[in-house]
């Protein structure tokens, strides 16, 4: 099996001053078209793979989002891995709402609620040079923006062309079509998916969306193509690249391990991954079933529970069974906690 001491090495390590965000490399007829594009697709959207259809400067879809993104919060951000927040922070943008509904979203508050500001993709990328000249993150890291891509390429464009010199996150669920990601091609430097689930029966009963396994296979595939392995500068913050998350959930270990094969298998044996262990009931998860009562007296006894197959926090061994499976399949590349109380590199 193939191993490496650091991931600082070639050929994933980049020349600090050689690096240059993808946005920055775009010709001005080539942004013409992508502006040209998100347009349209506001006026008939059909980018994320619900293909509502909708004429988002007149109504919503199923996301309930119209010709603005909708902000909750913009600020650095250091609750991401060692290598995307470094020691000044992620300039992270979390979007409410998605175009998902994840029944144990561990950001329901933001992700299922219509709360923040409604920015103009304008006043979004006047936000992007806030972070990157006041806040000196080390980029600008987008988070659940799948149901605002033309907004994000146009407030991409926006900053680009206001002197943006970060690169760019793009931090998402895999939900994506092949269209949306054709149109982030060229804007986005690093792609941060999260690879929920493997079964389509799992996705529809967990995510509400029968086809999100089959999407996010070919969306991470796609992400690669675009941008490949990640890399780092010296100092370990990652530049460009792909990334993948997967949160174990409890019972589904097989799944993740199903997933994992897929990455070394199908997208490269080089990917970086994060197996995350934060799971925890949330959202839905653990909440009475609709009809039942907590009412103490009444004589049913205690109220049935929704979702009560991950109604408990992962197991140490549910964990492992994904991380074997990963270096089985020659995954190597991992985002470890440190062993010692300074920066991970």
């Amino acid at each position: 099996m193939r191993r490496a001491p650091l991931h600082l090495a070639p050929p994933f390590l980049l020349d600090a001053g050689d690096f240059t965000p993808r946005h920055q490399l775009l010709s001005a007829v080539d942004a013409a078209k992508k502006r040209a594009a998100a347009y349209a697709h506001l006026r008939n959207c059909n980018l994320c793979p619900r293909l509502c259809g909708v004429n988002r400067y007149e109504t919503t879809g199923m996301c309930l989002i119209g010709e603005k993104a909708k902000v909750n919060v913009i600020a650095p951000h250091f609750g991401e891995e060692p290598c995307i927040q470094g020691h000044n922070g992620s300039g992270s943008v979390f979007f409410s709402m998605c175009n998902l509904r994840c029944v144990f979203c561990q950001n329901h508050d933001i992700a299922h609620q219509r709360n923040g500001q409604d920015l103009t993709p304008e006043e979004l990328g006047d936000w992007y040079l806030k972070l990157q000249d006041v806040g000196n993150v080390h980029n600008i890291n987008l988070i659940t923006p799948e149901h605002v891509v033309p907004q994000v390429a146009l407030s991409i464009l926006h900053a680009r062309d206001q002197g943006l010199m970060l690169p760019v996150i793009y931090n998402t669920s895999a939900y994506d079509s092949l269209v949306s990601l054709e149109l982030l091609d060229g804007l986005v430097d690093i792609y941060l998916p999260d690879f929920k689930v493997w079964e389509a029966a799992t996705s529809r009963r967990l995510l509400k969306a029968d086809d999100y396994a089959a999407t996010a296979r070919e969306s991470i595939k796609a992400m690669h193509a675009q941008v490949g392995d990640l890399c780092f500068t010296p100092d370990g913050i990652a530049k460009k690249g792909l990334l993948v998350r997967h949160l174990v959930m409890p019972g589904f270990e097989h799944e993740g391990a199903e997933i994992m094969r897929f990455l070394a298998k199908h997208v490269s044996k080089d990917c970086f991954v994060n197996i995350m262990e934060q799971y925890h009931p949330d959202a839905y998860v653990g909440k009475p079933k609709r009809g039942e009562s907590q009412s103490v007296g009444t004589g049913r006894g205690p109220a049935e529970k929704r979702y009560a197959e991950i109604n408990r926090s992962v197991s140490r061994d549910e964990i492992s069974v994904v991380r074997k499976a990963a270096e089985s399949a020659g995954l190597w590349r991992f985002c470890d906690p440190p062993r010692h109380d300074g920066f991970s590199l």
